[in-house]
């Protein structure tokens, strides 16, 4: 990054920052927090180990620092700005959920509004799960946009404040749906709909027309192919393929199921991560995170980290509703041919000199798809 471009994002970002009214996460002084900077020559690690007795004083921080980043954690201490982890004295952690577009898509083939689109979705599916099968509350819910990619969901009922990894992860295990036993479709159930018994049923219908998809010889040779079902029984269930999972032979769903819906089956895992929910494992079961602040800027976009409730995540557009920056043009050298999507328009760039609204040069610019002025590097 050219230092032109380095001092233009940490001017824009600082002219943000110096009215922006921030929220500040709850219990602050608890709070460990940590920061990038816009910087082509300095280092590029992580600043932590960093606390804030006020609000005042991260805003203060905020503006005469400008970083391009900024974090603080999900767990609560003693001492958050303590140099080491052991010394910080650890007192519980919100749960988190984070859902990114690159767990969910291919974001080399498929546009960023899509991708966002794409993941606004799967966080529906999470927050209808949590409150209608785990039991939390709406209320307790906070939904964040990232400013990049997708969606973190934070969960603060103390109910979960002190829950070990361990926990966490077999919270993130059920919402993805890992580690699912298939005799669980067999067995009777007063609602065999509901949960992932459902999702499971769902899931094998799915799977099932696309076996008969795929004609007689396609099947057998996808069946056999699978080693808990091999030549012998590859017939037998493309026989009852129609039948199986409806409950009209229980015996066959008991003998065939278990062996057919196998680890090795990668088309019916396929469709049952489908069913689930594909969020970020490790930043679950993370009990001392580092998780981006509300109301920052993503140094990688400029768009701003948006708190939502639950019930506004639907009309939400963060390439409208998350766009800080106006429309004053500004000279940028484009690196290669793209488009950008902000404000409800489509802006073609082909590669070279031109000039681009401010929020435009921002996401070029931190997205390292442009330069400032086009000035030697």
């Amino acid at each position: 990054m050219r230092p032109a471009t380095v001092e233009f994002l940490r001017q824009r970002f600082g002219s943000y920052y110096a009215s922006a009214q921030l929220s500040a996460p709850g219990a602050l002084p608890q709070r460990e927090w940590g920061f990038l900077f816009f910087s082509s020559r300095d280092d590029p690690r992580m600043r932590r180990h960093v606390g804030f007795g006020t609000r005042d004083e991260l805003a203060d921080y905020l503006r005469t620092m400008a970083p391009a980043h900024a974090f603080f954690s999900t767990a609560y201490y003693d001492d958050p700005a303590a140099p080491t982890m052991g010394a910080k004295g650890w007192a519980g952690a919100d749960l988190i959920f984070d859902l990114d577009a690159d767990h969910i898509v291919d974001p080399r083939s498929t546009t960023y509004p899509v991708m966002l689109a794409r993941v606004k979705e799967e966080t529906h599916k999470l927050i209808d799960l949590l409150t209608g099968e785990l039991g939390f509350a709406g209320r307790d819910l906070q939904v964040v946009f990232s400013g990049g990619r997708g969606y973190h969901i934070h969960v603060k009922a103390l109910s979960v404040r002190q829950f070990s990894s361990a926990e966490r992860r077999e919270l993130i295990n059920y919402v993805g749906g890992i580690g699912l036993d298939p005799a669980l479709l067999v067995r009777p159930a007063a609602d065999p709909e509901s949960g992932w018994r459902g999702r499971q049923r769902r899931a094998l219908a799915e799977y099932l027309v696309w076996l008969s998809s795929l004609g007689e010889s396609g099947a057998l040779a996808h069946l056999e192919a699978l080693p808990s079902i091999g030549k012998g029984r590859a017939r037998q269930v493309w026989a009852q393929r129609e039948r199986l999972g409806t409950g009209a032979d229980p015996a066959s769903d008991k003998r065939i199921l278990p062996l057919l819906l196998s680890p090795e089956n990668e088309a019916w895992r396929t469709r049952l991560r489908e069913a689930g929910v594909r969020a970020d494992e490790p930043v679950t079961t993370d009990i001392k995170r580092l998780i981006r602040a509300p109301g920052s800027l993503h140094g990688g976009s400029g768009l701003r980290v948006t708190i939502l409730e639950p019930g506004e995540l639907e009309a939400f557009d963060p390439l409208v509703d998350a766009v800080v920056f106006g429309d004053r043009e500004i000279p940028v050298e484009v690196q290669r041919a793209c488009t950008v999507s902000l404000l409800g328009s489509d802006l073609r760039l082909a590669a070279g000199p031109t000039s681009v609204p401010e929020a435009a040069a921002v996401y070029l610019c931190g997205r390292g798809m442009a330069e400032i002025g086009g000035g030697s590097s």
